[in-house]
């Protein structure tokens, strides 16, 4: 938890709880509960819930702000809306996804009201995160507009600059991001937050690892994300494996929810400027060692419809053994590949970032059924690459990042760079 929900106190506080906020703020959380450990009044549960959340108990924190902003009164309604904002963040930080927005709106409009413009804007920051997990970079680059980050004190002021570096990564703007880690980096130090600054030194290693391989000729190398953004803004054909789509610097054919063609616009990407036979890529795209004349029949009519979906891009011709890739526009045809490929690389690379997943939000951040995601952790828990803790709606997942690679390629992201 960072120093912009630590303000839910109300007028009368002590100098106990003046303490133990300060302790907070500072990313004390024990020097505070020394403070305020025996005690029930609402300002005190509020500072209680916080340091746990500090500390890592994020259910016993959630409970604790429940019972405070119970405790305040009707009329406390800035305390009750900072409790809301402070058990938000506690929900972003369990990736509790689906924790009712309308809720920190609320919270958010009370704060407004009553002239706490400090605290309002940091629930509209939390908000800001939760879209950015979900991939929504538009509209999170839209919220961002609307905030004033110099206005924020210095831990606020470091969350902010990591969402911006975040949305920078996802979109592939690295010189935007080193820039925004610059600023957090400072932002941390002032703040003197140890976990804070280990969180900025953990993202900019997300630029300073390979993101992604690129296969070409032959031959693969490991790519950095700005070695990545040059590819993609070069004069080369990419068929991008991170993405399932085929592009060049001007235009972008997704292919996800084609993976046969995908498939086959990756293979004979591999093997360009040759071609490939036909009975290879019957074995890529059909999955089989033996080709019939059904076979042969279908891969007529899949490669009929590559040419068609890539004709902006690329042609496909048929040579007399089997097919190749030639660029319109571009110089060469290369692949990008992720930088370790298995199945459900997708729910991985959420899992990669340290923090404990349920199967409800990966759900929601990914787009997909939760059955589909149960039964990818199931799967990758039997390769022991996850383990989960807890039971029933409060089981979670999580993982040891692999080390090497960064999975920044592989969350959701416009295709487009608009």
């Amino acid at each position: 938890m960072e120093g912009g929900s630590n303000n839910v106190v109300v007028n009368y506080m002590d100098s106990l709880i003046t303490a133990a906020a300060h302790a907070l703020a500072t990313g004390d959380p024990l020097g505070a509960l020394n403070r305020v450990a025996l005690r029930d009044d609402a300002p005190a549960l509020a500072l209680r819930g916080i340091a746990m959340a500090q500390l890592g108990d994020l259910d016993r924190a959630r409970e604790l702000l429940r019972r405070a902003a119970r405790a305040f009164s009707p009329r406390q309604e800035v305390a009750r809306a900072r409790c809301a904002v402070a058990e938000a963040e506690i929900a972003l930080a369990s990736r509790d996804l689906g924790w009712p927005a309308e809720k920190l709106d609320a919270a958010r409009a009370t704060l407004e009201t009553h002239g706490d413009q400090l605290n309002a804007a940091y629930a509209g920051h939390l908000e800001v995160r939760r879209l950015l997990l979900l991939g929504h970079l538009d509209e999170v680059e839209r919220r961002l507009a609307k905030l004033d980050p110099a206005v924020f004190p210095p831990p606020s002021r470091a969350a902010h600059e990591l969402v911006v570096a975040g949305t920078a990564m996802r979109r592939l703007r690295t010189g935007t991001a080193r820039a925004a880690l610059g600023r957090a980096a400072h932002a941390a130090q002032r703040a003197g937050i140890p976990a804070l600054m280990a969180e900025v030194e953990s993202a900019f290693r997300v630029l300073n690892t390979p993101a992604a391989r690129l296969i070409s000729n032959g031959e693969e190398q490991p790519l950095l994300l700005d070695e990545v953004e040059t590819l993609l803004r070069s004069n080369t054909l990419v068929v991008d494996a991170c993405r399932y789509a085929v592009r060049d610097a001007d235009t972008v054919v997704s292919l996800a929810s084609r993976p046969v063609l995908f498939v086959l616009a990756r293979a004979l990407a591999e093997a360009w400027p040759g071609d490939v036979s036909r009975d290879a890529l019957i074995s890529f795209a059909f999955r089989t060692t033996f080709a019939n004349e059904s076979h042969r029949v279908r891969l007529r009519v899949e490669v009929g419809r590559l040419r068609k979906a890539l004709s902006a891009l690329a042609s496909v011709s048929a040579t007399q053994r089997g097919f190749t890739l030639t660029p319109r526009r571009a110089d060469e045809a290369v692949v990008l590949a992720q930088p370790v490929e298995g199945r459900h690389a997708e729910v991985l690379a959420f899992l990669t970032d340290g923090e404990a997943w349920s199967t409800s939000a990966l759900a929601l951040a990914l787009g997909t059924s939760q059955r589909t995601v149960q039964r990818a952790l199931e799967a990758l828990a039997a390769a022991n690459k996850v383990e989960s803790f807890g039971r029933g709606r409060a089981r979670r997942w999580i993982t040891t990042p692999v080390p090497g690679f960064t999975t920044i390629l592989l969350l959701p992201s416009p295709l487009r760079d608009d």
